[in-house]
């Protein structure tokens, strides 16, 4: 029986948990959250602010912070989710699709500052407590004490399609209006079929650079210490939950997800994929650092470092369930060009580092399988490829990089059903171009930049995933995931 022993004096319903809501003008909410005078077990409805229309992000499309995928640059299918502030909430949103989540089905929901989103009710609450936990129902992200009321302190945004939702904290610090440290990270929930998404799979939480974990107001000092920040899911039952760990200091240390609080630099750069639909027992979660769904190495060159030959990564899992335990197996297409090396290990959560060599091997498409299984009751497994691409660029060590700005390269919209704009700098003495190919590595689709920001009619492809790689006359090149809708 799931959390048989833990959990059971939370085997009540919610209801008997039920948050009080407190009606507070924002001028006393502010007075006594600085005095530490609030009601931390009461959830705060703060009136005399003025209703807020979202507007469309009007910035530049930018490429994401990292070169990890999972992260969507911000566009103009972005909207503001509410205006500078602290704890405040969105307005209800509704979205044309029903999110699963443990059964229940939404089609509306609240974007909280504070890094989660939740359903039925807004939440202020900015001290997180760890999952589960009987008193809220929210898909958290980052739960903690953002602040955004500083010019530097960022904001929320966030994007709908048909089948699919991105909400993204972008840049974001922290309580009482500090921006000398701020926190990028993003949610996705789908219908379950968008493609966006790997498949079995309707959430995914992505980070960026993760500076910080605890506002003042929750006993942090400079942005640590204090309350725990909190990564997971949580139904409001004591049952249906997930917590990928709780953060409360500098450092990449950590120690699983139900032991002792862990560094917010562990999540840099981390992408994390599971199916919050249905109740009962949880697959296990798998967990990737800094990989993008394709992952290029360059070889055949012997102006590169040895480096270009091989490519290095981070897989981890963990189960969501606090009694069960996970294992797991790693595959390859080329067993032969495979290293594992065991890290960290708990019973619930192991984590592997793994490197790839291209050395003899053909140009092209290789793969590497994790396949995780808990014991469970039925056991469930969660599988998850990662795309390496070998090939040739003669031009590497001057190559188009994420730390190259003037060559600077963006896709968007990115989703897209119809078209996608091309945005670069390279000159077109360059002869600059764009091919974009499926999974498999077939070319599907070129066409030749003839300007820095070129339309692509991509509306003949089928929906699914592909890369699209912009290359120049001189063999430089730099390859970009896209989905079509």
């Amino acid at each position: 029986m799931k959390h048989s022993l833990l959990l059971c004096s939370l085997a009540f319903s919610a209801a008997s948990f039920a948050q009080s809501t407190v009606n507070i003008p924002a001028s006393q909410y502010a007075n006594q959250k600085q005095s530490g005078s609030l009601d931390q077990s009461a959830n705060y409805n703060i009136t005399g602010t003025a209703p807020f229309a979202p507007v469309h992000y009007s910035g530049e499309a930018r490429t994401p912070s990292t070169i990890c995928s999972c992260m969507f640059p911000l566009d103009s299918t972005f909207m503001l989710a509410m205006p500078p502030n602290d704890d405040y909430y969105s307005s209800i949103i509704h979205i044309p699709f029903n999110f699963n989540f443990y059964g229940v089905a939404y089609d509306s929901l609240y974007i909280n500052n504070n890094g989660n989103i939740s359903f039925g009710t807004p939440y202020s609450t900015f001290t997180a407590n760890p999952f589960p936990d009987p008193m809220y129902q929210m898909v958290a992200p980052f739960w903690g004490d953002v602040d955004t009321r500083d010019s530097l302190g960022g904001a929320v945004y966030y994007s709908i399609s048909p089948t699919h939702m991105i909400v993204k904290w972008e840049a974001v610090g922290y309580y009482s209006m500090h921006s000398d440290k701020v926190n990028t990270f993003q949610l996705i929930i789908t219908d379950g079929t968008d493609p966006i998404l790997p498949a079995g799979t309707n959430v995914s939480f992505c980070y960026g650079d993760m500076q910080w974990t605890t506002g003042d107001a929750s006993s942090g000092v400079g942005g640590f210490g204090g309350a725990p920040a909190t990564v997971g899911n949580n139904m409001g039952n004591g049952i249906d939950y997930f917590q990928a760990g709780t953060f409360d200091h500098p450092g990449a240390s950590f120690d699983g997800p139900y032991s002792a609080a862990d560094g917010i630099d562990w999540l840099d750069n981390q992408g994390m994929y599971f199916d919050a639909s249905l109740p009962g027992n949880i697959p296990p979660v798998i967990i990737n650092n800094n990989i993008c769904d394709t992952i290029d190495v360059f070889t055949g060159d012997t102006l590169h470092s040895p480096i270009y030959d091989y490519a290095q990564f981070s897989l981890a899992v963990t189960t969501p369930e606090i009694s069960q335990t996970v294992t797991a197996v790693i595959t390859s297409s080329d067993p032969s060009a495979l290293t594992v090396t065991p890290g960290f290990s708990t019973a619930t959560y192991k984590k592997f580092d793994c490197s790839f060599s291209v050395v003899g091997l053909a140009t092209g498409l290789h793969y590497v399988t994790i396949t995780a299984t808990d014991n469970g009751t039925p056991a469930l497994s969660s599988s998850r490829t990662i795309v390496i691409r070998s090939h040739y660029d003669a031009s590497v060590a001057t190559g188009i990089s994420e730390s190259n700005p003037a060559n600077g390269i963006s896709i968007y919209p990115n989703p897209s059903n119809g078209s996608i704009t091309i945005s670069h700098s390279i000159s077109q003495e360059a002869s600059p171009s764009v091919i974009i190919a499926d999974v498999l590595g077939k070319t599907v689709q070129t066409a030749a930049l003839t300007s820095n920001t070129q339309k692509i009619d991509i509306s003949a492809l089928p929906q699914g995933i592909y890369f699209a790689t912009v290359i120049s006359k001189d063999g430089k090149s730099k390859t970009m995931k896209i989905v079509k809708k």
